[in-house]
């Protein structure tokens, strides 16, 4: 799936027109403001385009999880201002993103103005795709695009059920940039091809797993779900995270990949792992047929991450989904570090690398190398869909070209 066979926003006439635009501004809010601009940001392409070519823009979003209700701390109104700052101009906020109060916002917007329309998600017609909502919102507008690869993956009214009632329905820039590089990388990669799959479970990724090993050169398994295979091929995990329904698979997997699917061989252990707290015990690095019976493993060890990033610095293009360790403790967080670098390094070197969004993103960013690999998703669970081979709704809904 690309947006090549699709409408993209420069193939549209927009002057004087109403465009309805899907943002994703599902972000942070502490204290009544935007703590994160990062997805704000990630928007401005499409909104200066629009506005340079003379549109009246109309922006809509869902924020948090209101279930169809109103709730005040989840309202789309500190986004206004926040995306206010970022434009240098005003940006109008209408009550509702519906009914009497948008269609009065509406037809108050200049050529070139920006509104930002109230929570999607207050009215649980938006989740359930409803036609009629999806056609409230469609009467808003003359032409419609999406710009929201993070919800992409879901048949929503602002996703999928309002091209049903637009002229023509379009991506924006944020949109093309994630399908171009995701799609690019699994239609035609440059070689080597490597994808490092971590997480917790084989379970989860089964579907990545199965799309990427026919295309890949390398698939680097790491995370929770290692200790599932390592126990399929008869060695002592200890208390490691392991799915015994899924052992059987593990083997057909480790059969189909053959050397394909590289894993670790050496493991940092601790006697204890208090997650909720953010705390392990005791910590030792062993080799992988040496985990003790009552330890578990809780990341990769460094003889490890030198293999793995021996592998990615000569790759051409890499995926990574999922982190290798439990990063979110500093203490086990050194091998999914060690891949980020592996990655930067990689990047330096002309590869094309691309970080599927969720655990991944935020790995980037504690190594602090986000901007400095090619491309980091905004849609964990969108780009984990396209991953796994599956057409995303709010794309396949868009105007053929």
């Amino acid at each position: 799936m690309s947006t090549g066979k699709k409408l993209f926003v420069e193939d549209l006439n927009v002057s004087g027109k109403r465009v309805i635009v899907r943002v994703d501004f599902n972000v942070p809010l502490k204290d009544g403001k935007v703590e994160s601009d990062k997805r704000l940001k990630e928007s401005l392409p499409t909104i200066k385009y629009l506005r340079d070519k003379g549109a009246k823009v109309i922006l809509m979003s869902h924020l948090g999880r209101p279930d169809g209700k109103r709730v005040a701390d989840m309202s789309l109104r500190p986004v206004a201002d926040a995306l206010s700052a970022l434009l240098g101009t005003p940006v109008a906020f209408a009550d509702d993103c519906v009914g009497p109060p948008a269609e009065q916002a509406v037809a108050a917007l200049a050529p070139g103005g920006v509104l930002l329309l109230e929570n999607l998600r207050f009215h649980a017609e938006e989740e359930e795709n409803d036609p009629a909502f999806a056609k409230k919102l469609a009467s808003l507008a003359d032409v419609y695009v999406n710009d929201a690869f993070g919800t992409a993956h879901r048949a929503h009214a602002s996703t999928e059920g309002i091209t049903r009632f637009v002229s023509q329905a379009a991506s924006g820039y944020l949109m093309k940039k994630e399908l171009d590089f995701l799609g690019g990388a699994l239609s035609d990669p440059k070689r080597p091809f490597v994808a490092v799959i971590g997480g917790s479970k084989v379970s989860g990724k089964i579907d990545v797993i199965k799309n990427l090993l026919p295309r890949v050169d390398k698939l680097l398994i790491g995370g929770g779900m290692t200790y599932t295979f390592l126990k399929a091929q008869g060695l002592e995990v200890g208390k490691s995270i392991v799915e015994n329904d899924k052992l059987d698979l593990a083997r057909s997997l480790l059969a189909e990949g053959g050397d394909k699917l590289v894993f670790g061989t050496d493991f940092v252990v601790t006697d204890k792992l208090d997650f909720k707290a953010r705390t392990v015990g005791t910590l030792k690095t062993v080799a992988k047929n040496a985990i003790p019976a009552d330890w578990e493993s809780v990341d990769v060890g460094p003889e490890t991450v030198a293999a793995f990033t021996k592998i990615l610095v000569g790759a051409k293009t890499i995926i990574w989904n999922g982190p290798v360790g439990v990063f979110e403790i500093d203490a086990t967080a050194k091998g999914t570090i060690g891949i980020a670098e592996a990655l930067a390094k990689a990047t330096a070197a002309g590869a094309i690398t691309i970080i599927g969004g969720g655990d991944s993103a935020s790995a980037v960013k504690k190594a602090g190398v986000a901007s400095k690999v090619s491309h980091v998703s905004t849609g964990g669970g969108a780009s984990l869909e396209f991953l796994e081979g599956k057409v995303l709704p709010g794309v396949a809904a868009l105007t053929d070209n």
